[in-house]
Protein backbone atom coordinates (compact mmCIF):
# COMPACT_ATOMS: atom_id res chain seq x y z
CA UNK A 1 0.00 0.00 0.00
CA UNK A 2 1.65 3.45 -1.22
CA UNK A 3 0.09 6.75 1.18
CA UNK A 4 1.01 9.94 2.39
CA UNK A 5 3.38 9.63 5.26
CA UNK A 6 2.72 11.13 8.56
CA UNK A 7 4.86 13.22 10.62
CA UNK A 8 5.15 10.55 13.30
CA UNK A 9 7.16 8.16 10.56
CA UNK A 10 10.18 10.86 9.82
CA UNK A 11 12.43 8.53 12.17
CA UNK A 12 11.53 5.42 10.29
CA UNK A 13 12.02 7.03 7.05
CA UNK A 14 15.37 8.22 7.65
CA UNK A 15 16.94 4.91 9.17
CA UNK A 16 15.31 3.64 5.87
CA UNK A 17 17.53 6.20 4.05
CA UNK A 18 20.54 5.88 6.03
CA UNK A 19 20.88 1.88 5.43
CA UNK A 20 20.48 2.65 1.88
CA UNK A 21 23.49 5.07 2.50
CA UNK A 22 25.56 2.32 3.54
CA UNK A 23 24.75 0.09 1.41
CA UNK A 24 25.30 2.16 -1.40
CA UNK A 25 29.05 3.62 0.08
CA UNK A 26 29.43 -0.78 0.10
CA UNK A 27 28.84 -0.48 -3.63
CA UNK A 28 30.79 2.19 -4.02
CA UNK A 29 28.28 4.50 -5.30
CA UNK A 30 28.96 8.12 -3.04
CA UNK A 31 25.42 9.01 -3.74
CA UNK A 32 24.33 10.05 -0.28
CA UNK A 33 25.78 11.05 2.70
CA UNK A 34 25.71 13.20 5.95
CA UNK A 35 24.53 15.94 4.04
CA UNK A 36 21.75 14.47 1.79
CA UNK A 37 19.00 13.60 2.34
CA UNK A 38 18.77 15.45 5.75
CA UNK A 39 15.49 15.40 7.92
CA UNK A 40 14.35 19.04 6.97
CA UNK A 41 14.28 18.13 3.53
CA UNK A 42 11.53 15.25 4.38
CA UNK A 43 9.89 17.54 6.86
CA UNK A 44 9.67 20.17 4.07
CA UNK A 45 7.95 17.35 1.85
CA UNK A 46 5.67 16.31 4.59
CA UNK A 47 4.26 19.53 4.99
CA UNK A 48 3.96 20.30 1.14
CA UNK A 49 1.93 16.57 1.37
CA UNK A 50 4.31 15.69 -1.35
CA UNK A 51 6.50 12.65 0.76
CA UNK A 52 4.72 8.60 -0.17
CA UNK A 53 5.17 5.92 2.20
CA UNK A 54 5.50 1.98 0.78
CA UNK A 55 4.05 -0.18 3.33
CA UNK A 56 4.40 -4.34 3.26
CA UNK A 57 2.21 -5.95 5.99
CA UNK A 58 1.70 -2.52 7.54
CA UNK A 59 5.86 -1.89 7.65
CA UNK A 60 7.28 0.95 5.99
CA UNK A 61 9.65 -0.37 3.24
CA UNK A 62 10.17 2.55 0.99
CA UNK A 63 9.24 6.23 0.38
CA UNK A 64 8.88 8.53 -2.51
CA UNK A 65 8.82 12.26 -3.13
CA UNK A 66 6.47 13.36 -5.76
CA UNK A 67 6.49 16.93 -5.80
CA UNK A 68 5.49 19.89 -8.49
CA UNK A 69 8.37 22.76 -7.23
CA UNK A 70 11.34 22.56 -9.53
CA UNK A 71 14.58 22.89 -8.07
CA UNK A 72 16.93 25.14 -8.72
CA UNK A 73 19.68 22.75 -9.75
CA UNK A 74 17.24 21.89 -12.65
CA UNK A 75 16.99 25.43 -14.26
CA UNK A 76 19.76 24.77 -17.26
CA UNK A 77 18.63 21.01 -18.30
CA UNK A 78 17.50 21.30 -21.54
CA UNK A 79 13.94 19.06 -20.83
CA UNK A 80 12.14 17.79 -23.46
CA UNK A 81 9.31 19.19 -22.85
CA UNK A 82 8.64 23.58 -21.45
CA UNK A 83 8.12 24.14 -17.92
CA UNK A 84 4.53 24.02 -17.53
CA UNK A 85 2.83 21.13 -14.94
CA UNK A 86 5.25 18.30 -14.04
CA UNK A 87 6.01 16.26 -10.97
CA UNK A 88 9.72 16.09 -9.81
CA UNK A 89 10.55 12.44 -7.88
CA UNK A 90 13.14 12.92 -5.33
CA UNK A 91 14.28 10.47 -2.46
CA UNK A 92 12.93 7.66 -3.84
CA UNK A 93 14.29 4.51 -1.51
CA UNK A 94 14.00 1.31 -0.47
CA UNK A 95 14.99 -0.35 2.39
CA UNK A 96 18.09 -2.74 2.21
CA UNK A 97 16.82 -5.82 3.04
CA UNK A 98 13.04 -5.29 0.75
CA UNK A 99 15.32 -4.43 -2.37
CA UNK A 100 14.97 -6.59 -5.46
CA UNK A 101 11.17 -7.52 -4.73
CA UNK A 102 9.87 -4.66 -7.26
CA UNK A 103 8.68 -1.99 -4.70
CA UNK A 104 10.56 0.88 -6.71
CA UNK A 105 8.66 0.00 -9.57
CA UNK A 106 5.76 -0.22 -7.68
CA UNK A 107 6.49 3.35 -5.99
CA UNK A 108 7.57 4.84 -10.08
CA UNK A 109 4.20 2.84 -11.39
CA UNK A 110 2.32 4.94 -8.39
CA UNK A 111 4.13 8.49 -9.21
CA UNK A 112 3.65 8.07 -13.13
CA UNK A 113 -0.67 6.81 -12.40
CA UNK A 114 -0.95 9.92 -9.93
CA UNK A 115 0.68 12.17 -12.99
CA UNK A 116 -1.70 11.11 -15.99
CA UNK A 117 -4.53 11.04 -13.65
CA UNK A 118 -3.52 14.82 -13.03
CA UNK A 119 -2.90 15.45 -16.22
CA UNK A 120 0.84 16.24 -15.59
CA UNK A 121 3.33 16.77 -18.86
CA UNK A 122 5.83 14.61 -17.84
CA UNK A 123 7.90 13.16 -14.92
CA UNK A 124 11.46 14.66 -13.95
CA UNK A 125 14.67 13.09 -12.40
CA UNK A 126 17.85 12.62 -11.41
CA UNK A 127 19.70 9.97 -10.47
CA UNK A 128 23.90 9.36 -9.89
CA UNK A 129 26.14 9.06 -12.57
CA UNK A 130 27.78 6.50 -10.54
CA UNK A 131 24.55 4.44 -9.92
CA UNK A 132 24.34 2.35 -13.22
CA UNK A 133 21.10 0.04 -12.17
CA UNK A 134 19.53 3.51 -11.37
CA UNK A 135 20.10 4.44 -14.86
CA UNK A 136 19.01 1.12 -16.13
CA UNK A 137 15.77 1.12 -14.04
CA UNK A 138 14.38 4.43 -15.26
CA UNK A 139 16.14 3.86 -18.88
CA UNK A 140 13.94 0.80 -19.21
CA UNK A 141 10.81 2.69 -17.93
CA UNK A 142 11.02 5.08 -20.95
CA UNK A 143 12.98 8.43 -19.32
CA UNK A 144 15.26 9.82 -21.10
CA UNK A 145 18.20 11.17 -20.06
CA UNK A 146 18.95 14.51 -21.02
CA UNK A 147 22.38 16.28 -18.86
CA UNK A 148 23.98 16.91 -15.96
CA UNK A 149 24.11 18.59 -12.66
CA UNK A 150 26.19 18.81 -9.92
CA UNK A 151 25.64 18.61 -5.78
CA UNK A 152 29.08 18.85 -4.74
CA UNK A 153 27.91 18.12 -0.87
CA UNK A 154 27.41 14.68 -2.23
CA UNK A 155 30.00 14.31 -4.94
CA UNK A 156 32.38 15.25 -7.81
CA UNK A 157 30.46 13.16 -10.06
CA UNK A 158 27.39 14.38 -12.13
CA UNK A 159 23.94 13.36 -11.41
CA UNK A 160 21.92 12.64 -14.68
CA UNK A 161 18.43 14.12 -15.57
CA UNK A 162 16.10 12.03 -17.17
CA UNK A 163 12.49 12.98 -18.04
CA UNK A 164 8.99 10.73 -19.01
CA UNK A 165 6.62 12.36 -20.89
CA UNK A 166 2.60 11.66 -20.10
CA UNK A 167 -0.11 12.80 -21.89
CA UNK A 168 1.11 13.18 -25.12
Amino acid sequence: MIRHAKPSEIDEIMQITRACAVKMVSENIFQWNEHYPKREAFQKDLSRNELYVLLDHHEIVGCIVISSEKDVEYNEIDWLTTDSSHYYIHRLAIHPDSQGKGYARKLMDFAEELAVKNNIVSVRLDTFSQNKRNQKFYEARGYQRLGNIYFPKQSKYPFYCYELILNS
